[in-house]
């Protein structure tokens, strides 16, 4: 084993083979918890604010598409920072300010340039920070515990990611009872949205250790990319192109809107496609931790498979949705529901899977390529899904996101198979 397996698998000042939730994990998972609220309640009512603002679904999929590419692209340049530095915990507090600044952008918004501008400072807080605490967290326990502490943690990002929607869809209501303006109630709930940001700085400040900072001053972006193990790059290909149908849930949230305004108002759908997200992060809090466990028993890699098969799933699903809208609402729960599951999977397990494959002085700058491969792929498939969304129908868009989904499963299964256990 070399130093830098042991780097990674031996015991640190934060971790313990018995103890896995250990400060460093609890206080990550309490400043995602705190993030997620603040940002993901705009994503559950950006879709409506928009559809009050007459903003078609081909800018919300262009808007998101860009935010995934910037948040991509911060990624790389985050992890190979961190990597090269060893300030890590700083980037991240830096990261989750960025989000509560493009909070109040959204709130002032009256058109689409603004709502892209605050999307984009938002997202590239959360690349900023995405694989800096992954890896800050994964250092923190033992190898064998690993599926545990990184589902525990999607499960404090998505409890946080529950009860923001699930208040500002309520406060959404309350001002609409008050008789405010549309526009005006959804910018009082981004408002409001704006103070848990802030708190996520100032629990990540207070809680979270970094249990390695030693720099590496000799290291090389483009050197290291391509010195990356040939399984972990393989295992990049797959991601890419489960990655190209995988496109924001912001569509998700649109689709519900769309298909339950002419029963319900424009207003009254969106807080209800507000909930159907709710559910579906509520589902992914109930299944992050166990799909970690099952990751500790089975092997990471064999459960993200399933995880990518109900992804696929998903988005047929959704397509049928607008194919056979006669009962709405049920379908589109089942879609909310089986979203939160491959979700749960997905967040929990690539980061997993990439820890087992690469060394420790490069796993930032690996997290970063994940995270660059996740973000360009999903800014393709959100613009290219919004796009044949208002040229062609949203059944063909949502029918090809779920084939490219099904040929990323097939391909990942394949390198799964093609090597022993």
């Amino acid at each position: 084993m070399t130093n830098a397996k042991k780097l990674l698998s031996n015991e640190t000042s934060d971790k313990s083979s018995d103890r896995w939730l250990n400060r460093t994990v609890l206080g990550a998972g309490i400043t995602s918890a705190l993030g997620d609220f603040c940002y993901e309640t705009t994503t559950v009512l950006l879709p409506g604010f928009m559809a009050v603002l007459g903003i078609p679904a081909a800018a919300l999929g262009l808007i998101e598409g860009f935010a995934e590419m910037a948040s991509s692209l911060t990624k790389m340049f985050a992890g190979f920072v961190a990597d090269k530095l060893g300030h890590r915990k700083a980037l991240v507090l830096l990261g989750y300010g960025l989000t509560p600044v493009g909070q109040v952008l959204i709130a002032l918004a009256v058109g689409w340039p603004l709502i892209l501008i605050g999307r984009l400072v938002s997202w590239i807080g959360k690349g900023l920070r995405g694989p800096l605490r992954d890896a800050i967290v994964i250092q923190s326990v033992t190898a064998r515990t690993r599926g545990r502490a990184f589902g525990f943690h999607r499960a404090m990002d998505t409890l946080g990611a529950v009860v923001g929607p699930l208040l500002g869809v309520a406060l959404l209501g309350w001002t609409q009872g008050l008789g405010w303006s549309a526009d005006g109630a959804f910018r009082f709930v981004f408002w409001l949205s704006v103070i848990p940001g802030i708190l996520a700085v100032i629990a990540f400040l207070i809680l979270v250790r970094d249990p390695s900072e030693t720099p590496n001053q000799a290291l090389r972006l483009f050197s290291t990319l391509r010195d990356l193990p040939r399984r972990f790059r393989t295992y990049l290909g797959a991601v890419a192109i489960f990655g190209l149908g995988d496109f924001s849930h912001s569509l998700l949230v649109l689709a519900a809107t769309q298909l339950l305004a002419p029963s319900l108002g424009l207003v009254e759908a969106a807080q209800a496609a507000g909930l159907l997200y709710v559910a579906r992060n509520v589902v992914q809090v109930l299944a992050s931790f166990p799909a970690g466990a099952l990751a500790d028993r089975f092997g990471s890699k064999p459960v993200l498979v399933s995880g990518y098969a109900t992804g696929a799933a998903t988005s047929a699903l959704a397509a049928f949705a607008f194919w056979f809208d006669r009962q709405p609402l049920f379908i589109l729960g089942a879609v909310f529901f089986l979203a939160g599951i491959y979700v749960a999977i997905q967040e929990a397990l690539e980061s997993t899977v990439t820890a087992e494959m690469v060394d420790a002085e490069t796993l930032a700058t690996s997290y970063g390529a994940l995270g660059v491969v996740n973000g360009v792929t999903k800014f393709a498939s959100s613009a290219g899904l919004g796009l044949l969304w208002t040229i062609v129908s949203p059944i063909f868009g949502f029918g090809l996101a779920a084939s490219l989904m099904v040929a990323g499963t097939i391909s990942l299964a394949a390198g799964v198979r093609s090597r022993p256990a």
